[in-house]
């Protein structure tokens, strides 16, 4: 055989192989050589993929045109069989694992390569929006039908992946990397079920949860579509939000113990009013958070005051706060002067303040090598990239634990979500799932 025959030869094996990808990477020459014509990049299919997230929004939709999916519920088990049923058409192989996430998985070329992983959820709050969740989860659905509409079989084995109970503290992908406890099992979930009782509904095994944990080493990547959630990306004008990192979250309640006592006859220089230091500890929180530079936010978002009448100064007082930064030790310091300003307020009212911590979510910074493939697949689609953080939490979160993970944002609409109101463009989502599908690509790509 003469070498242009060899050549010629040798490149339809390659391009057999490694499908639309093979002919791509061919050099201009060598195309010419061949006679192989240039092939076009692949999309999604961007009307397919919105009748699909309008379709999902018709489980649990509320009449106020928003959602309510919650965890277990009845509507959260219906969207997730109309979610399973797009996964099998996109020529997946369905699964649920122990922890309740549904597993949708096509066989790579090379069976000895991890798994590239991509999804999000699609459980909502009360009454919240049609995007949250559920843009990453058609949209990784989607991903996986284009590549088999166009017979394209990666060197990874790919895996679609839909978490549950994201809403109720990222319950599945805490299975999955194998942390939950006993105790969180036995927690009740906003559907009125605990979380055993809900794994078990949807079709999961509390009692082997074991089974569906991935250790370290076990996938190539997790890749994570989301709305923002946040109005930078609407605001400025930018296509693709390219996400650093997860904020780390830190919650307490905090009790201020003062002492009840008749409000018409304790003159005011005697109380101990746990409300009003409750009511100084809040403007404290907020100075403190405010006086460093930085991303970082805080919140106090509940608060009761006992016993709750009207004509008795409040003897106890419950309150939250809740800490989000990228770094961990900028959320201790801030957590240390709050714990400072409370015990001077204290000091001055005559009250105690006490602080149980109820929740750490430890800040995932998001692999590198994975924000630069992002950033070229949006760019290599004419798109304006914007690297930033994610205020909120999310699956990527712990998946960040076990594995390289990435996020691709794409723009809420004013910044509006876990709300009916939430919106995010048609034509910003198609955007969306095609830098997924091109991140999923290069990924596959990487040697």
């Amino acid at each position: 055989m003469n070498r242009r025959n060899f050549t010629r030869e040798l490149t339809g094996v390659l391009a057999g192989a490694l499908g639309v990808r093979a002919v791509a990477v061919i050099s201009p020459t060598l195309r010419e050589r061949t006679q192989l014509p240039a092939q076009p990049r692949l999309r999604v299919n961007g009307v397919r993929l919105n009748e699909s997230l309008s379709a999902l929004a018709e489980f649990g939709k509320t009449a106020a045109g928003g959602v309510t999916r919650l965890a277990y519920g009845d509507a959260d088990r219906a969207a997730r069989e109309y979610a399973m049923g797009l996964m099998r058409a996109a020529k997946l192989e369905v699964r649920v694992d122990a922890a309740g996430n549904i597993i949708g998985r096509r066989a790579g070329r090379e069976a000895a390569l991890p798994a590239i992983l991509f999804g999000s959820h699609i459980d909502s709050v009360p009454d919240g929006g049609r995007y949250d969740g559920n843009v990453g989860s058609m949209g990784a659905i989607e991903v996986a039908q284009t590549l088999a509409d166009n017979n394209v079989v990666t060197r990874h084995p790919l895996e679609v992946v839909i978490f549950q109970n994201e809403e109720g503290g990222l319950i599945g992908s805490r299975g999955m990397i194998g942390a939950l406890t006993e105790r969180e099992l036995d927690l009740v979930s906003r559907s009125g079920k605990t979380i055993r009782d809900g794994i078990t509904f949807i079709g999961g095994d509390p009692a082997r949860l074991a089974e569906a944990r991935r250790k370290p080493g076990e996938l190539a990547a997790y890749l994570e579509l989301h709305i923002e959630q946040g109005a930078v990306l609407d605001t400025e004008k930018i296509d693709i939000g390219v996400v650093e990192g997860i904020v780390g979250i830190n919650w307490w309640d905090v009790t201020v113990q003062g002492f009840a006592n008749h409000a018409g006859t304790t003159p005011m220089d005697r109380r101990r009013d746990a409300l009003l230091a409750a009511a100084r500890f809040i403007e404290a929180v907020n100075r403190v958070v405010t006086s460093v530079p930085g991303r970082q936010v805080g919140t106090v978002g509940r608060i009761q005051a006992l016993p709750g009448a009207p004509n008795v100064i409040p003897g106890t007082v419950v309150l939250s706060l809740e800490l989000r930064d990228l770094d961990a030790a900028k959320i201790n310091m801030l957590y240390e002067r709050i714990r400072a300003e409370a015990r001077r307020i204290g000091d001055a009212s005559g009250t105690v303040f006490d602080f149980k911590e109820i929740n750490v979510n430890e800040p995932a910074p998001t692999d590198p090598r994975l924000r630069g493939m992002i950033a070229d697949a949006a760019r290599e689609l004419g798109l304006t990239t914007k690297v930033m953080p994610s205020g909120a939490g999310h699956d990527a979160q712990d998946m960040a634990r076990i594995g390289p993970a990435g996020m691709i944002f794409v723009p809420s609409v004013g910044g509006i979500s876990h709300s009916p109101r939430e919106l995010s463009r048609a034509e910003d989502i198609t955007n969306g799932a095609n830098v997924l599908l091109g991140t999923v690509l290069k990924v596959d790509a990487a040697r």
